[in-house]
């Protein structure tokens, strides 16, 4: 077996290469992968090469095969799809996901890699953590039948729970976002779309994903008495404010944290890890999600690339070939 690969790695702050890597040999418990696709989580990896991961969560926001520490020298990264080049006989030659940074080949443990569904691709495969991060914030925010829900935020994981409430009876579903070219993302999901001042208010259930003070904001305007923010932004070392004014308390709001690191309490008892990601593999065989896709990149492309998107190129997700 070739003994190295290529990798994308931030070496500090705002600037990162592709360099060769050491691949270890695997053990009897192992898979060796030869990575096809991966994708960018614009939010945290462009959060990763600005640096601004705040030290007080270094640990919280490890990813799982992580090399190297915050702020950098670090490889990061978390959606991986690849061929299984060896390992055990049933998975041998078929496609895998694991929640690997950008390289080329890996060896992982066999309990890390998730087999593809037959009638995913392996194309569309590179979204499931993202899929995965929205099943868990739906398990947290426990929509029901008819409910009047915003989605705030139209990035991959606002697009990927706006997709997953589109099919329950009776909702009402409004992708909010600033950019106006999210409405075609928001038609192909099946849901409704509006600018921020545009938005239906008096909502049950709000779901937040845009990652700005003001997003935050609109999203307890949107909520009718009793109403809920579930807050899934990941802000860094940014401190936002949050208005606790106004209508607040006497609308009794309510806003929770949900983070995909550990499974929602709802469903703790039940539900590993291994499950939920087959879950959300197995919701992946939905057309649907091609629309998270709005752009694809080589390998070999990814330090421009991610300079580019830091710079706010505008898109949802970008899908890396090798």
């Amino acid at each position: 077996m070739d003994r190295t690969a290529l990798a994308y790695r931030v070496l500090e702050p705002g600037h990162g290469a592709v360099v060769e890597v050491e691949v270890p040999e695997p053990g009897p418990d192992d898979v060796v992968v030869r990575t096809r696709h991966s994708a960018v989580s614009r939010g945290t990896e462009l959060l990763v090469l600005r640096g601004g991961v705040p030290p007080s969560q270094y640990g919280v926001m490890r990813a799982p095969f992580q090399v190297g520490e915050f702020p950098g020298p670090v490889t990061y990264g978390y959606l991986a799809v690849g061929a299984v080049e060896q390992g055990p006989a049933e998975l041998r030659g078929r496609d895998v996901f694991c929640l690997h940074p950008h390289q080329t080949r890996f060896v992982v443990p066999t309990s890390a890699v998730s087999p593809v569904p037959d009638d995913v691709p392996a194309t569309r495969a590179v979204l499931a953590g993202t899929v995965e991060t929205a099943v868990n914030a739906l398990w947290d925010a426990a929509p029901r039948v008819g409910d009047r829900i915003a989605v705030v935020g139209g990035g991959m994981v606002g697009c990927a729970v706006a997709a997953l409430l589109a099919p329950m009876p009776g909702v009402r579903v409004e992708l909010v976002d600033v950019d106006p070219a999210r409405a075609a993302v928001a038609d192909a999901l099946g849901v409704g779309f509006a600018r921020p001042d545009d938005a239906a208010g008096g909502c049950d259930l709000v779901v937040h994903a845009s990652a700005t003070e003001a997003g935050l904001a609109r999203s307890l305007e949107l909520l009718g008495v009793e109403g809920e923010v579930i807050e899934l932004s990941w802000y860094g070392d940014r401190a936002p404010r949050v208005p606790l004014g106004e209508g607040f308390h006497p609308g009794r709001l309510a806003i929770r944290g949900s983070q995909v690191g550990r499974v929602s309490p709802a469903r703790q008892a039940r539900w590993t890890y291994a499950d939920r990601m087959a879950l959300a593999l197995r919701l992946l065989a939905d057309d649907r999600f091609e629309a998270l896709i709005t752009e694809v990149v080589a390998f070999g492309t990814l330090p421009e690339t991610m300079t580019r998107l830091a710079a706010g190129t505008p898109g949802l997700g970008v899908r890396v070939d090798y």
